[in-house]
């Protein structure tokens, strides 16, 4: 060491180079350059180099005075270190979960929650797909209750036909109306009446005993059957079944695929979702301004001649000569039967101890005459 040629390592010529040279203090320049040299320097001393010549090699120098590899960070080194745990923190954070060979792992989707909220979501629908448009029909079928100042609402409904008829003229179970209508909905009709407590009846019944339960304030409803799908009478079933002082039955030959009828009135509609069906029972069905005999039972008679799982069936041929006429022809109308005092049973018959009528009768006053 002592023989060698001394240099001394001068800053770069480029003026690029030498602002970056000069943005550090030259002490610490060598410092480092003898760090990575091995020489012993202390700040300030000039750098000795070995070898034959004096002669500059720039790329010597440039190595000399630039260590390369991880050990050039020197003290960037941590902030490095935490940068990396930084980012790692940040996607383990982030989910980005790595499965091995570096690919994501797949996220754990809850299928079986999601399947059954689907299931209550499409539950919800069906049900309001079926039930908001009955409801909404029912609404509106509450306009037309009747009051003291509204007796008869069915006045509002369009296509409802009036007919004043007399009440309480009997006939013989035998014995056959010359009816002005079909279906009737007043006139001469049998002693015994139609169950009509919201009885759904799978055949046609006989129109002189349907007739009867008019007289006690019932709305029948009587359909089509060839014109009626089995889901559409399910529809008027809906309407009829468990309803008190309702019947449901097909009447075969009937000009419309449904006629509803109550006491001295009737409605003829095209479909079986016509808002006018409900407005007529609400209107009509126990009305006690309309129907002659207030306070009357619609249930069954043991014995009496009239079966609901049984009864008398339905006459499509056309009345004979000796069909008893609309008004009677003789008969004398059972006064028992007008002005609310309920029915008069045939032979002395008494009505079962355990029949009750419905509340809003019991007290019924005596009004709606021959309606």
């Amino acid at each position: 060491m002592a023989n060698a040629s001394r240099a001394v390592i001068r800053l770069p010529a480029s003026p690029g180079d030498r602002r970056r040279a000069w943005a550090r203090p030259l002490s610490q320049v060598a410092l480092r350059v003898g760090k990575y040299s091995g020489i012993a320097l202390s700040p300030g001393s000039q750098l000795p180099v070995t070898g034959g010549s004096s002669a500059r090699n720039p790329h010597t120098e440039r190595s000399q005075s630039m260590p390369s590899g991880s050990e050039s960070r020197g003290p960037d080194k941590n902030s490095g270190a935490k940068s990396a745990k930084a980012i790692k923190a940040a996607k383990k954070k982030s989910g980005g979960a790595k499965v091995k060979g570096g690919a994501s792992a797949p996220r754990n989707i809850p299928w079986l929650t999601i399947g059954a909220g689907a299931a209550v979501l499409a539950l919800v629908a069906v049900l309001a797909i079926n039930l908001v448009p009955k409801y909404q029909a029912k609404e509106e079928a509450a306009k037309y209750a009747p009051s003291a100042e509204n007796p008869d609402p069915s006045v509002n409904i369009d296509g409802v036909v009036k007919v004043d008829y007399p009440a309480g003229i009997h006939i013989q179970p035998t014995q056959r109306v010359a009816y002005d209508q079909s279906p009737p909905f007043g006139g001469p009709h049998d002693a015994i009446w139609a169950t009509c407590t919201g009885t759904v009846y799978p055949n046609a019944i006989r129109t002189e005993n349907a007739v009867h339960s008019l007289e006690h304030g019932a709305v029948w409803i009587a359909y089509n059957p060839d014109e009626l799908s089995a889901d559409q009478v399910e529809t008027l079933k809906d309407k009829v079944d468990g309803e008190t002082y309702t019947l449901l039955s097909p009447y075969p030959g009937l000009d419309s695929p449904v006629s509803v009828q109550s006491w001295g009135h009737q409605l003829k509609v095209d479909s079986v979702d016509d808002e006018r069906i409900d407005q007529f029972i609400t209107a009509l069905r126990i009305n006690k301004n309309t129907y002659p005999e207030v306070g009357a039972s619609c249930s069954s008679i043991p014995g009496s001649g009239f079966d609901p799982d049984n009864p008398p069936p339905f006459d499509p041929s056309t009345p004979g000569a000796d069909a008893v006429p609309m008004d009677g022809g003789g008969i004398n109308p059972d006064q028992s039967e007008s002005g609310g005092a309920g029915a008069q049973l045939p032979s002395g018959m008494q009505l079962p101890s355990d029949l009750q009528l419905p509340s809003d009768l019991q007290q019924a006053p005596a009004e709606g005459g021959n309606g």
